[in-house]
């Protein structure tokens, strides 16, 4: 090889790297960008939560307060009864989330490991459910809690929250991915079915678990549409409803709104961080982008 072909080779790699450093940092610059968008909101929050009335909305923006004002969690927690509300939003999405795992899990088994006639078809149209706006079943559903008498329960949200085809779809796909011959073996050793699925098929389904563990959580945490459609007793309301207290008609209490909703997303944060393994392990055996 001459000096001339030596020399072209290695303009056409220094090119080559160089495309491709560029392409890294659009990548690594959009991902800034993107992270950015989504972080900035929460530490205007936290930054907000813990300002006086006045300071929230100077300009320019100060991130960090002048007096640190402690003092705005004190008063969410004594100005209403937010410890009723956070006890009533942990029992509701702890009671949901451990029905959903069960009832998820078992349905995924059943059209995962087990034949029987038209078990696709009937997948298929469960999971189709989806595909429906809340909005449309909304009466409905409001229909059957009234005749049930559950209205103003917190049993009517559990309930409805508890049945979810998302959750059927996570734990057949995952369900899928486990070798048939390990039940076959756990078969000929005597298990029956509901033991192969406590035994064998459960222990190895964390990932899943967590998936829908923190999907389940952080939605039925976070909702405020059920509530306000079938809670009216301010005793049961959810943090959701509780935090409306701070929005008055002719007043709305920054501070201790944006104190509130910090006090509020801690939960779904601790949740996240302790099932973070897992769900990155779930969401790739599943198949979910």
């Amino acid at each position: 090889m001459n000096l001339a072909t030596e020399a072209s080779v290695y303009t056409a790699e220094a090119k080559s790297r160089k495309k491709i450093s560029i392409g890294k940092i659009v990548k690594y610059l959009a991902v800034i960008f993107v992270s950015l968008a989504m972080v900035l909101p929460f530490v205007w929050m936290l930054s907000a939560s813990l300002k006086a009335e006045t300071e929230i909305f100077g300009f320019p923006i100060k991130w960090i307060p002048e007096t640190f004002r402690w003092d705005n969690y004190k008063d969410v927690w004594t100005t209403v009864p937010f410890h009723l509300y956070y006890l009533n939003t942990l029992k509701i999405a702890v009671i949901t989330t451990i029905l959903v795992i069960i009832n998820s899990s078992l349905a995924g088994y059943a059209f995962a490991k087990i034949k029987f006639p038209e078990s696709n078809k009937l997948f298929f149209i469960y999971v189709a459910t989806m595909m429906i706006p809340y909005q449309v079943m909304m009466i409905p559903q409001f229909m059957l809690m009234s005749k049930l008498g559950l209205v103003n329960s917190h049993w009517s949200l559990i309930i409805l929250g508890a049945f979810n085809p998302f959750g059927v779809f996570l734990f057949r796909q995952f369900f899928l991915s486990i070798p048939d011959e390990l039940l076959e073996a756990a078969r000929i050793d005597g298990l029956t079915e509901f033991g192969i699925y406590w035994r064998i098929i459960m222990p190895l389904s964390k990932p899943a678990i967590a998936t829908l563990v923190i999907f389940s959580f952080m939605h039925s945490w976070n909702d405020f549409l059920g509530p306000l459609i079938y809670l009216t007793s301010d005793h049961l309301y959810t943090l959701q409803l509780g935090i409306q207290h701070f929005i008055t008609e002719y007043n709305t209490e920054y501070s201790l709104l944006m104190a509130a909703a910090v006090s509020a997303v801690i939960p779904t944060i601790i949740v996240y961080f302790l099932a973070q393994d897992h769900f990155i392990k779930g969401v790739a055996n599943t198949g979910i982008k």
